[in-house]
């Protein structure tokens, strides 16, 4: 599933007009490198979720046969959900095996192939990509890589969340891309607008969800205009 609901409020103006999910890298929009990016890795059947200016996403995937994968449009257009709330609304859309979240505006290198063999080996409920990285928000982790809390650092807003007790804490920065077990989707019993954050965090104290360090990787958060010409640099 790839999340391209959000309002894209820090990457003002294109926002204003369009939707982040199609801001062009290269000449090619963000959401046809994410799903260009799945293909690497055999994933050809993609949820996309959508909101603002949902209709624009639509047409460009219609408009050019889904980039060669078989896309199903996850329709928030009535309310935006964020990415927990637009990932229980596509339940049904994904209940019926493994699969794969990720950020419309994340570019990265991380081999899916090596991800996906981490989470079957340690049999996790929950993969997180997690990165040695600066950041204002911070997931927290036990020696044994099981996320504990959740911390923000920013000095005016400085607050921390831990769910599972523990004496020392690993933070590491999430990366915007994770592997689930279906069997999450019946176990949320959040509603209406929450983050994936939130899942995680419910989650963490009764299930196995654990950390997968990818430092290293080439990783970009094309999440304002003025991180374009860094992505143009680091992805054709």
């Amino acid at each position: 599933m790839i999340f391209a609901a959000g309002l894209g409020t820090r990457f003002k103006p294109w926002t204003e007009k369009h939707p982040k999910a199609l801001a062009p890298v290269n000449g090619r929009s963000l959401l046809q490198h994410n799903i260009q990016y799945l293909q690497q890795f055999g994933i050809r059947d993609v949820v996309v979720n959508v909101h603002h200016f949902g209709n624009q996403i639509i047409e460009a995937i219609n408009e050019n046969g889904g980039w060669g994968s078989n896309i199903i449009i996850s329709d928030e257009r009535a309310e935006v959900l964020e990415t927990g709330g637009g990932l229980l609304k596509a339940k049904e859309l994904l209940a019926s095996q493994t699969f794969v979240t990720v950020n419309v505006d994340i570019l990265t290198s991380l081999d899916l192939s090596k991800l996906l063999l981490f989470h079957k080996q340690q049999q996790a409920l929950i993969t997180l990509c997690i990165a040695d990285r600066d950041t204002s928000r911070f997931l927290l982790f036990d020696e044994a890589n099981g996320l504990c809390g959740w911390r923000n650092v920013k000095e005016d807003s400085k607050v921390e969340k831990i769910v599972v007790p523990r004496t020392n804490f690993v933070q590491k920065a999430y990366s915007g891309i994770a592997v689930f077990q279906p069997e999450v989707l019946d176990l949320v019993p959040l509603t209406g607008k929450f983050s994936l954050i939130d899942v995680f965090l419910h989650l963490a104290p009764a299930h196995k969800i654990v950390g997968y360090n990818h430092t290293g990787d080439t990783w970009i958060d094309v999440g304002k205009p003025e991180s374009v010409p860094l992505a143009e640099a680091m992805f054709t």
